[in-house]
């Protein structure tokens, strides 16, 4: 196939072409990484889980890398101007149903939706790419090429920091805005392009590769599929039912696809390429230019990692490498035009080698903002003399002018499978080094904890074993067991004896550097939920044990008071009359007795109120000094303004004051009247008590003299006495070890019903102590991730090497003294067909 020859175009019709594809192919490329930031938050919106998720971002690679030849081929056939605006027709359309996929809540709409995106992006770049190869003058070509490469390029790195930006714009959860930013530009782009972009397309053209078609989308898409779900840390993963399938669906297309491609008249991808030397190199070139290119989609999370902060503001650290990347795009063609593609790939892989380097030998080991910031812009420096211009001008410049859309859409091609296997394997380094982060962030945590302190814990383990010594209970209490209230002890598992349930794992792998403390509370504080209640149980069930014990030997113990009471009765009724005699003086004396309780108690009553009101005088009288103090204070402030000059007086102030001194003045007089108050209740109240302990003393005397009188009597009854005396005493003591035994069970059921509040505060000050740890944990979740940052940039660094080894193997091109010697790209003129 040929191209006409026309005229290069005018600079007001070159500029209006520039404009218009170059918008093209900024949202096209910005659209690759405009939907990372949102892609956790659609999944949850559409109720899928990550495995499922991640297809909204894999089904756009897959079928942009399917529709780039095609799309080429179809430009070579129909001309580049329609089949330009079906593409972008497409990407507009597909835009508008991602965007309704989420007022519909359909996931497989979404995946619909973004292939239908991808057909239409596959065709934006190699169609603008090849017109700008024949239809910019030859002098400004490599400034042109370069112009694709930057824009592409930024708008690829820009894509992260632009979804975050529309996401916080329009709110987290209306995140449809980000596909529906691409419809506006879309029609603005196919009215511009309708009126204004001139349509070149080849003079002839053979009949169109139907079959390799067909069979290249479906070899592509195995191929992609199948390399996509290798763990390349677990080659035993080759074996899974989701990998060798699509891979021997591979070798199997192959074959068949050469054999195709080989019969058809106008091949969809021309195999000679490949059996060019130097486009075969140039082809890998584009293979690891993409590997390079695929390190910018780890810059936001290595940022936020490094430096520490929140989750989403990495994204914006992308804009240094941004800058860096479009000084570089534009500078990386304009020196091509004079030096060559080669020398200024070379420094683009070169300054990408270096890049990767200092990322994984300084910034990585030594994180800090100077650090990281200069790995980003030898990054986006390295890349902007990698992507773009230089490959696409060592692509035209081996390839005829005619076969320009081909070309250039099989140079994007390859880039693309680039592209798509790189996060494949790169995403196995953080993969890699995430399985050994829970193990890492557990081992600095405690995970035996001494059981919390409990209220007369000490006290009771030590009357107990004075109760089991005690004659009268030995016996009751020789097959009781109290709990050890000092010596438990608990066992925190965070890592849930390796099986943590699903939602912690979850939140411990989408932790970043900033909130793992948190979140390991979190996971903390389940497991001690898990923990703790055995240990409760086991105290619990031992107080509630020992209780049993102790109201079964206090029953005991009130069955055997009982019967010395009755013998106690017995002894009385044995003695004649002196008993009579006695028990009315005791009579006498209980009376006099229980007279005196009476009065104990008024005496208690009346003190009680007495008590309250000394305290409200005593606080009225502490409470008076600061509010007169206050008060003079304020009259000195008052006083100070009044004796200003007049002028120099503020009333408001004036007023202010004169206010707060009325206040304070009535406050003064409330505490005085109170006081007054409580002082006139106070008065015959501790007259009224005095008058009491005047009686009861009297009473006390009384009954001091019918006990000496008792006294005679019972020297008379001595015997008698002194056997009831025993029986008394013995008695006594069962009611002195009853009430010890009462004591010891309401402190026990105190000490049984504080137990839930003791671990609360043992679960508290557990997690205090993981604060405290907070530095260290992220210190160890920083270091840990940095391993699996550290293997993807050396994979990029081994990258570069490799690019730059290739381009000391790709051959120089001959000079030529012959004009029609030249570039094809630089002798074809298009035509302007409108």
């Amino acid at each position: 196939m040929t191209l006409p020859q026309t005229a290069p175009a005018q600079p007001r019709r070159l500029g209006a072409l520039l404009a218009i594809y170059l918008l093209g192919i900024f949202m096209g490329a910005i659209d690759t990484g405009i939907v990372t930031p949102a892609r956790t938050l659609i999944q949850n919106d559409l109720g899928v889980d990550d495995q499922t998720g991640v297809w909204m971002l894999t089904i756009y690679t897959l079928a942009y890398a399917a529709s780039i030849p095609v799309m080429g081929k179809l430009a070579d056939r129909y001309g580049r101007k329609p089949i330009y605006l079906v593409s972008i027709t497409l990407f507009g359309l597909g835009s508008l149903a991602c965007g309704l996929s989420q007022d519909f809540g359909s996931f497989e709409l979404l995946i619909i939706a973004r292939a239908v995106q991808a057909l239409g992006g596959g065709g934006i770049v190699p169609i603008a790419t090849a017109e700008f190869g024949t239809s910019v003058p030859a002098e400004k070509r490599g400034m042109a090429l370069g112009l694709v490469g930057g824009v592409y390029g930024v708008a690829n790195i820009f894509g992260s920091s632009a979804g975050s930006l529309i996401l916080d714009a329009f709110g987290a959860h209306n995140w449809q805005f980000i596909f529906y930013v691409n419809v506006p530009i879309s029609v603005v782009i196919i009215v511009a392009g309708l009126i204004l972009l001139p349509n070149h397309k080849a003079e002839s053209v053979a009949k169109i590769d139907l079959l390799g078609i067909t069979l290249l989308a479906a070899m592509i898409l195995s191929l992609l599929y199948g390399l996509r779900n290798i763990d390349f840390f677990d080659l035993s993963s080759i074996a899974g039912l989701d990998v060798y399938p699509y891979l021997l669906a591979f070798v199997v297309l192959a074959p068949l696809f050469v054999l195709a491609e080989r019969r058809a008249q106008d091949p969809v991808l021309n195999l000679s390429y490949f059996t060019d030397f130097a486009i075969g190199v140039t082809l890998l070139l584009a293979l690891l230019s993409g590997v390079i290119l695929m390190g910018v989609i780890f810059v936001p999370q290595f940022a936020e990692n490094a430096l520490r902060i929140p989750t989403g503001q990495g994204g914006y650290f992308v804009i240094i490498l941004g800058l860096f990347s479009g000084i570089g795009a534009p500078l990386s063609g304009t020196l091509t035009d004079k030096v060559g593609p080669k020398l200024v790939l070379g420094f683009g892989v070169l300054t990408s080698a270096i890049a990767a380097a200092v990322g994984a030998w300084w910034a990585i080991p030594y994180p800090s903002w100077w650090s990281v910031c200069v790995t980003l812009a030898l990054m986006g420096l390295g890349l902007g003399f990698t992507i773009g211009s230089p490959l696409n001008y060592m692509m035209l410049d081996r390839t005829p002018a005619a076969e320009s859309n081909s070309a250039l859409a099989t140079l994007s091609l390859v880039r693309s499978i680039g592209t798509t296997l790189a996060p494949a394997f790169l995403i196995g380094f953080l993969a890699h080094a995430g399985t050994g982060l829970q193990a890492a962030l557990t081992a600095e945590l405690p995970t035996r904890l001494p059981a919390p302190a409990l209220p007369y814990a000490q006290e009771l383990q030590q009357k107990f074993d004075k109760l089991k010594s005690d004659p009268n209970l030995k016996d009751k209490l020789a097959g009781v067991d109290f709990p050890d209230l000092g010596g438990q002890t608990i066992t925190i598992n965070t890592d849930g004896g390796g099986s943590l349930p699903p939602d912690l794992v979850e939140l411990l792998k989408t932790a970043d550097v900033t909130n793992i403390t948190e979140r390991t509370k979190t996971v903390a504080d389940t497991m001690f939920a898990q923990e703790t209640p055995s240990v409760i149980s086991d105290i619990t069930d031992g107080v509630n044990t020992g209780l049993a014990s102790l109201d079964s030997a206090a029953n005991d113990l009130a069955k055997a008071q009982a019967k010395l009471t009755k013998a106690v009765d017995g002894v009385q009724k044995g003695i004649d009359g002196m008993e009579k005699a006695r028990t009315g003086m005791r009579s006498g004396i209980n009376g006099m007795t229980k007279a005196i309780t009476g009065m104990n108690s008024g005496i208690a009553g009346v003190s009680k109120p007495i008590a309250a009101w000394t305290k409200g005088i005593a606080k009225i009288d502490r409470e008076l000094p600061g509010l007169r103090a206050m008060l003079s204070q304020l009259e000195g402030s008052l006083n100070a303004m009044l004796a200003l000059p007049p002028d120099q007086q503020d009333p408001a102030a004036i007023g202010q004051l004169q206010g707060q001194i009325a206040g304070a003045k009535a406050a003064i007089a409330g505490a005085e009247s109170g006081r007054d108050s409580l002082v006139k209740l106070r008065t015959p109240a501790l007259a009224s008590r005095a008058k009491l302990i005047s009686q009861r003393n009297t009473l006390i005397a009384k009954r001091s003299t019918l006990r000496s009188s008792l006294a005679t009597l019972e020297g008379k009854l001595a015997k008698a006495g002194k056997d009831r005396a025993k029986l008394v005493d013995a008695r006594e003591e069962l009611a002195s070890a009853r009430a010890e035994l009462t004591d010891s069970r309401d402190k026990l059921v105190v000490l049984r019903d504080a137990v839930p509040g003791a671990f609360e505060t043992s679960r508290k000050e557990y997690l205090a102590k993981i604060d405290e740890l907070g530095p260290t944990l992220q210190t160890t979740f920083a270091n840990t991730l940095n391993e699996g940052f550290r293997g993807i940039y050396l994979s990029t660094l081994v990258a570069s090497l490799l690019a730059a080894l290739l381009l000391v193997l790709y051959p120089s091109r001959r000079k030529q003294t012959d004009e029609s010697a030249e570039p094809d790209t630089a002798a074809a003129q298009p035509s302007q067909n409108g």
